[in-house]
């Protein structure tokens, strides 16, 4: 699968070196016949969904020691996308070993959370997030088949977009992980939303009890109230002169997110803190402005004034701020 005939650099950039090697290379395409099963001694569950929002459909094979419900050996067919084929085979892999019971636990995030290089960068663009979806409902299926139970009988998560079967914790954590900060990204990174709407808001066809909207802005209020309350953890009862410098970059840090940021990106600025010395009379905060806010003739002056009177009352009177 040649790079340069599918996608542009810099979106190819976007995917993680996990996902593209198993575009090409997956480890754990192909199939298992159910009379080799037979011969083990296993049960062949064989479950199929496709995703008809994206063309995109897997088969799942599970060989099954009826024993112990352990799941020896799994393998995938995907018909889709190099995504797909990816997301199919980290999801097959994360099934081999596990119970039954266990293996109903992989969610969508698992799959994602496994095809990244690092903790923090997500393994593939927005707009291929839906292609590695499909792990939630297809692992439910084959359960569903091999104990005798309706898929459904596992579900256990407050579903919020049903169209594209996202439940409400896949979508708190969803933006958490990524940082997400508008529905748009939402639907990017997990398709809710994406059809027939009524989910986004409320005034759609059809009523909801949770909506989009209301999520993310909740879980951005909590977000941010955990960031303040790590903040305060991380300098104690003790005053801001008896913290140490990683305390004190993080408190101010803090007071800056809180009070002083948002005004600088609705001017399109922003920025950042360089460093903290301190001296018997003073302790200097030396900032650097980005954006509109470097060379702003206010940024020496008004915006300065303003930044520092804030960490002066909410931190240290001895506290100067020094652009540099």
């Amino acid at each position: 699968m040649a790079k340069d005939n599918l996608l542009g650099g810099s979106l190819w950039d976007a995917y993680s070196n996990k996902v593209t090697t198993l575009m090409n290379n997956p480890q754990h395409q192909g199939e298992i016949f159910e009379a080799e099963a037979q011969e083990r001694g296993n049960k062949l569950i064989v479950a199929d969904f496709g995703a008809e929002s994206c063309g995109d459909a897997v088969r799942l094979y599970w060989e099954i020691d009826p024993k112990t419900d352990i799941i020896v050996d799994s393998k995938f067919k995907s018909f889709g996308c190099g995504t797909a084929i990816a997301s199919s085979d980290v999801m097959t892999q994360l099934c081999i070993g596990k119970t039954v019971q266990e293996a109903v636990k992989i969610t969508n995030i698992d799959v994602e959370f496994a095809l990244r290089d690092d903790p923090d960068t997500p393994a593939v663009p927005p707009q291929k997030m839906h292609c590695s979806v499909m792990a939630y409902d297809v692992i439910k299926k084959a359960a569903g088949l091999y104990m005798g139970v309706d898929a459904e009988s596992f579900e256990e998560e407050i579903i919020v977009c049903e169209c594209a079967r996202v439940s409400l914790s896949t979508l708190q954590e969803v933006i958490r992980l990524n940082d997400l900060t508008t529905i748009e990204q939402i639907t990017d990174y997990t398709k809710a939303g994406g059809f027939c709407k009524s989910c986004i808001k409320p005034g759609g066809h059809e009523q909801r009890e949770y909506y989009l909207v209301d999520i993310l802005a909740d879980t951005r209020r909590e977000m941010d109230e955990e960031k303040m309350k790590a903040a305060a953890d991380a300098g104690g009862s003790a005053s801001f002169e008896d913290m140490t410098l990683v305390q004190q970059i993080k408190a101010i840090d803090a007071e800056i997110d809180e009070s002083i940021r948002q005004f600088l990106v609705m001017d399109g600025g922003d920025m950042e803190v360089i460093d903290v010395k301190t001296s018997d009379e003073y302790i200097d905060v030396y900032i650097r402005y980005l954006g509109a806010c470097n060379g702003c003739a206010s940024s020496s002056t008004g915006t300065l004034y303003a930044i520092e009177s804030t960490l002066k009352e909410k931190l240290s009177k001895k506290i100067r701020v020094l652009p540099i």
